[in-house]
């Protein structure tokens, strides 16, 4: 239990001392997407999935959502430079916004 709590603090340090505060915003809105995917999940456990549209579509949705996010952190991540030679952090916050777009939009027709 103490090597646990050791790399689980090691970790921590390591994560606020070297993370920028930009991948830190994207991690917070990980985050919120996760949590927000989780409360559908069980809401629709517990409640049913009466507008079974609605609930597909808001979940597809969360993990869309998701998926985009990580794709945009791999991007403005300073060490996947190399990886993304031609790609700046602005154009993949463009990508990450128009990719937004069209999801909502593809969401709201599914719906009907």
């Amino acid at each position: 239990m103490v090597e646990i709590s050791s790399v689980v603090s090691k970790f921590y340090n390591d994560y606020v001392q070297n993370t920028p505060k930009k991948l830190k915003l994207v991690d917070i809105y990980l985050g919120y997407i996760l949590l927000t995917g989780i409360i559908q999940f069980v809401y629709c456990c517990l409640v049913g999935t009466f507008p079974f549209n609605s609930f597909l579509s808001g979940f597809i949705s969360t993990v869309s959502c998701f998926v985009l996010a990580i794709c945009l952190r791999l991007q403005a991540n300073p060490n996947n430079k190399a990886v993304f030679a031609g790609i700046s952090p602005e154009r993949g916050f463009a990508d990450f916004i128009f990719a937004h777009v069209i999801l909502h939009l593809v969401v709201m027709n599914f719906i009907g």
